[in-house]
């Protein structure tokens, strides 16, 4: 018998990437994932997976370059955010066909925020896409989605790391893998010794010669919402107390870096035997 593991998978853009790495892990090691529950990238990646598309996913992931990406970035002039999200939906449903939540494989459950009525929304059955396209709206960033007197924004504004909604089996562990870890002393591409976007950084850097720190207005609140997501989820993880927790640096690349997706799951695949390893060490 295999065993058995109830996945969660957190918000934090590019680097969610590094779930599939995980995935992988898992997988090599002879797990069954019997659930996944999953935010903004987390369930993207974790969607895929339980549709049974997580290859052809990584296929494409694996093609595109720094300017594909920006390709795909449809920007509009709207007061609610500057990305419409379109472009990308439209290649990634060509790719696996209309999807219902309630048909796929495997168990799954997609986190949302609807900001008015202040309140999470899981998503377990329904159209794939407008889940997911609900789920990775980053506030001010992608435009929401407009349905049925709500609007949905990412679910990471309320619970990036949804242990919460597992319903522990006595059969199954409860992986969880948190894309927003502490900042490493890391490199993926010899590109980021040239140039950080560490705003911090540069702040301690100016203040060393008596400089004023030059924040824009996009760097306090992306950063501000950072810090909120940090707090979120150490407490999540403090209460619900998963099994095992899987740790991916915040600074292992930007929001946008899709372009850096063979990197980012090979970083998956090291960040779950790390943790593994660790979790064997205290149990001796």
């Amino acid at each position: 018998m295999k065993k058995k593991v109830q996945l969660v998978l957190g918000s934090g853009g590019a680097r969610g990437l590094a779930h599939i790495g995980v995935i992988e892990g898992l997988e090599k090691d002879g797990y069954e994932i019997c659930e996944v529950v999953g935010c903004s990238m987390g369930a993207v990646v974790g969607g895929l997976y339980c549709a049974g598309f997580l290859g052809q996913y990584k296929e494409w992931l694996n093609t595109l370059t720094r300017s594909n990406v920006f390709s795909l970035v449809d920007f509009t002039f709207n007061s609610r955010g500057f990305v419409k999200g379109e472009k990308i939906w439209t290649t990634i449903a060509k790719m696996t066909g209309q999807q219902q939540i309630e048909n796929l494989k495997i168990p799954f459950t997609a986190v949302a925020t609807d900001m008015l009525h202040m309140e999470e929304v899981h998503y377990q059955s329904g159209d794939l896409f407008t889940a997911l396209r609900s789920t990775i709206s980053i506030p001010g960033v992608f435009t929401p989605v407009v349905n049925n007197n709500s609007v949905l924004v990412d679910g990471g504004v309320l619970n990036p790391l949804p242990i919460s909604l597992i319903n522990k089996k006595n059969d199954c562990i409860t992986v969880a893998v948190n894309i927003n870890g502490k900042n490493e002393p890391l490199v993926i591409e010899a590109e980021a010794k040239q140039k950080s976007y560490n705003w911090l950084q540069k702040y301690w850097n100016s203040s060393a010669k008596n400089d004023s720190p030059k924040i824009s207005f996009f760097d306090l609140m992306n950063t501000s919402y950072d810090f909120t997501q940090d707090r979120l989820t150490q407490l999540t993880i403090q209460h619900y107390q998963p099994d095992l927790v899987i740790e991916i640096p915040r600074n292992a690349c930007g929001t946008f870096d899709f372009h850096k997706s063979t990197q980012l799951i090979e970083m998956g695949k090291k960040a779950y035997e790390k943790a593994k390893i660790h979790q064997q060490q205290n149990a001796n």
